[in-house]
């Protein structure tokens, strides 16, 4: 990868909910609750620009007045750094829109990620390099997390070699990502009828999911069979790189681990 790669922050809010975390921060919008003083995109866009293999950095905004209405943002706005992308209906919407726009590589991370670091980004960048896939996600092993943050509750998909968590890192790096996104989209569209996911993946790998008989990598590829394009996941050694904010525990969690490592 010898070009710049655009980067997508998702900052979209929950539809039709109040967010418990934005109303635990007293703000309008989630993204912009602040960890240790400073508003979680703020602090996700600083570690994008500080990566040099990223080039423009989308955010999608619920409101795209935020970027010139939060300083941390104007200014990088006003250096033609970021820019404003569609806030869809749904993530997958967002990441489409922007991927028909911007074509591969297209890395993918949330604005609820307040503990990335440029480190992480630049390794994520550097596995991902190693196979070539349409799609590339990054997961943290159940192992790593749980040396570092013994007590955090993370959700885990579970494998013969392992559980893993995600890490909100993902690089849609090749044309055949459409299809990808596409069986996203479904998935998101009947997110409430999990029986046609099912049915959708298949219940031979479903049934294998169950029983623990595949590996991480054997998963991947099943699943790459099933839904048209070539998806692979890569471990990163970084225990908080699995940390999102989704509750307000979760604001608690990355303020203290904000503190102790700006601290260190």
């Amino acid at each position: 990868m010898t070009t710049a790669i655009p980067a997508l922050v998702l900052a979209g809010d929950r539809r039709g909910e109040a967010d418990p975390v934005a109303a635990r921060a007293g703000v309008r919008h989630k993204c912009l609750a602040p960890v240790a003083g400073i508003p979680m995109l703020c602090r996700v866009v600083e570690n994008l620009a500080a990566v040099p293999r990223i080039g423009t950095i989308h955010v999608a905004l619920p409101d795209p007045a935020l970027l010139e209405e939060t300083p941390c943002l104007r200014d990088r706005l006003r250096a033609d750094r970021i820019r404003a992308a569609d806030c869809a209906a749904s993530v997958s919407g967002s990441v489409a829109d922007l991927f028909a726009r911007t074509g591969p590589p297209l890395l993918v991370t949330t604005a609820d990620h307040p503990l990335l670091t440029a480190a992480m980004i630049e390794v994520f960048l550097d596995l991902a390099a190693q196979q070539p896939a349409d799609l590339v996600a990054a997961l943290v092993a159940e192992d790593t997390i749980r040396t570092v943050l013994p007590a955090t509750r993370r959700t885990f998909l579970r494998f013969r070699d392992g559980a893993f968590s995600g890490a909100n890192l993902f690089l849609l790096a090749a044309p055949g990502t459409a299809a990808v996104l596409a069986f996203w989209r479904r998935v998101e569209r009947e997110r409430k009828r999990p029986w046609r996911i099912a049915r959708a993946l298949g219940p031979g790998l479903l049934l294998a999911y169950l029983l623990r008989r595949l590996t991480l990598e054997r998963a991947m590829e099943r699943a790459s069979d099933r839904i048209g394009g070539r998806a692979r996941a890569v471990v990163l050694p970084f225990a908080e790189a699995a940390v999102d904010v989704d509750r307000p525990a979760d604001l608690e969690l990355a303020e203290r681990l904000l503190r102790r490592r700006e601290a260190a």
